[in-house]
């Protein structure tokens, strides 16, 4: 498919005529499974990219973080949202920073310099956000199929394994900061009908009030996660099981290239045999659930995240100064465009 003759269509106008996007734009790029390599007749057509902030952004009282067209599947991070992902290893925004270069639809010299310094921004993190997004989303993928299959032992780590992922990246962001301190645990249920529960011990002292709404959503999304687990989606078909199960071993392999090798490699031309298999069902059985062997693969690459943990050259978080210099040069740069 001609991607950038599609990316010229009167659909994507917007991409050319809204004044933050046009030539504010630096990158532009494929998302999605055409991203991955792993697309389908079916699959749809997702557009990523990054644009600078407008000189009232930096400077005056403006501000913008992205800008989405629902009906294209398009979205646009302005430069200094995306840094904040970036420094999350957020997979959705990892992935603009590394794909093929006949991929890229847009790519100006900042971009070229955005892609250039994406080690700026790779750190353990990618341990907590690539794998621990891959293991939540799984379990409740096996809860959804499988539930009956796995042995009680097995399935009942998953799910403290799970909501464990969830509790470590909410620490490490809010256990201790400059407005207090904030802990998730899990302990002995006190409310009727629940054996566990998560608890909060909290202490803060003169936290704005966008702060605390922060970290209430952030709190939030940890009991949507928690309160998932167990609940089975009767409305998800075979296939679109599968496709699920498909992105989630290819967050496992994107985080292993991050940890070992400090590469975001977001197509993943070596691996299609597997990933492809997985996406068309050849690991599931008749009876709507996984066969031994997927799980023997999910095992594999569990393991192989811990051991890269373990191994891995990367700082347990980026160099905050390099950072900064690097961002400033670029918003200097977008002030005189």
């Amino acid at each position: 498919m001609d991607f950038k003759k599609l990316m010229m269509s009167k659909e994507y106008d917007f991409l050319r005529n809204n004044p933050r996007l046009g030539s504010r734009m630096i990158l532009l790029g494929l998302g999605g499974s055409y991203a991955y390599g792993t697309n389908q007749e079916s699959s749809d057509i997702d557009f990523r990219g990054v644009t600078l902030p407008l000189t009232s952004d930096l400077l005056g009282m403006t501000s913008f973080e992205q800008y989405e067209d629902a009906h294209t599947d398009t979205v646009i991070y302005s430069f200094n949202k995306i840094v904040k992902l970036l420094l999350e290893c957020n997979p959705n925004t990892c992935e603009i920073l590394g794909l093929e270069e006949e991929q890229y639809l847009i790519k100006t010299p900042l971009g070229q310099e955005l892609v250039d310094n994406s080690s700026l921004f790779l750190s353990k993190r990618a341990a907590k956000s690539f794998g621990g997004y891959a293991s939540a989303q799984l379990r409740r993928l096996q809860n959804a199929i499988a539930r009956d299959s796995m042995p009680q032992a097995e399935w009942e780590q998953h799910i403290l394994n799970s909501v464990h992922n969830a509790l470590a990246d909410f620490q490490r962001r809010y256990g201790d900061y400059e407005y207090g301190t904030m802990k998730l645990y899990v302990d002995k249920a006190v409310t009727p009908g629940m054996e566990t529960e998560i608890f909060v011990d909290a202490r803060q002292s003169h936290m704005p009030l966008r702060e605390y709404q922060k970290m209430f959503v952030t709190m939030n999304n940890v009991i949507r996660d928690y309160d998932k687990i167990g609940k089975r989606n009767k409305k998800k078909d075979d296939n679109h099981l599968n496709k699920h199960a498909m992105h989630l071993i290819r967050l496992f392999m994107m985080a292993i290239d991050i940890l070992e090798r400090g590469q975001i490699k977001t197509h993943r031309k070596d691996d299609l045999p597997l990933l492809m298999k997985i996406r068309e069902g050849g690991f599931m059985q008749e009876d709507g659930t996984f066969a031994g062997e997927f799980y023997e693969i999910l095992a594999d690459y569990e393991n192989r995240l811990q051991e890269a943990v373990q191994k891995s050259a990367l700082p347990d978080n980026p160099d905050m100064d390099k950072v900064e210099a690097f961002v400033e040069s670029v918003n200097r740069r977008a002030i005189e465009c």
